[in-house]
């Protein structure tokens, strides 16, 4: 589901859990900025699993925002990843590449991964958020 106010379009996917003060992705012209993204399924509870599992879901669960907003993964300018676990992550790099390719191709955008403490699920493993430009 999508809202217009003014030039600005806010961006709700119908298979995505229903947002609570917030937005899963805002296009404004060729820019889209996709609110981070952590594990959760359509229920609004983390996917069991461990962090390839979530990052599988947060991932596609960004990919569902951004084409919901008119994209694809070639749109992606950037991406931020945030870990609790970042020695798991680096530990599973090869299997979350290839959830990579097989969710987004082999085109990769600007990236970042920064491990935090906690994430605002205390059972998110991964919470990934992006920006894209869907050219005209």
């Amino acid at each position: 589901m999508s809202t217009t106010t003014s030039s600005i379009q806010h961006v709700n996917p119908a298979e995505l859990a229903k947002p609570s003060g917030f937005t899963h992705a805002v296009r404004w012209g060729d820019t889209v900025h996709l609110s981070g993204q952590t594990a959760l399924d359509a229920d609004g509870r983390i996917v069991d699993g461990d962090i390839v599992d979530q990052f599988r879901r947060a991932l596609s669960n960004v990919v569902t925002s951004l084409r919901e907003a008119g994209g694809s993964p070639e749109n992606l300018l950037s991406v931020r990843i945030y870990l609790t676990d970042v020695a798991g992550y680096q530990a599973r790099g090869r299997e979350i590449g290839q959830v990579w390719k097989e969710l987004c191709g082999r085109t990769y955008p600007a990236m970042t991964g920064v491990g935090v403490t906690a994430l605002w699920q205390p059972e998110a493993l991964v919470e990934i958020e992006a920006v894209a430009a869907i050219p005209s």
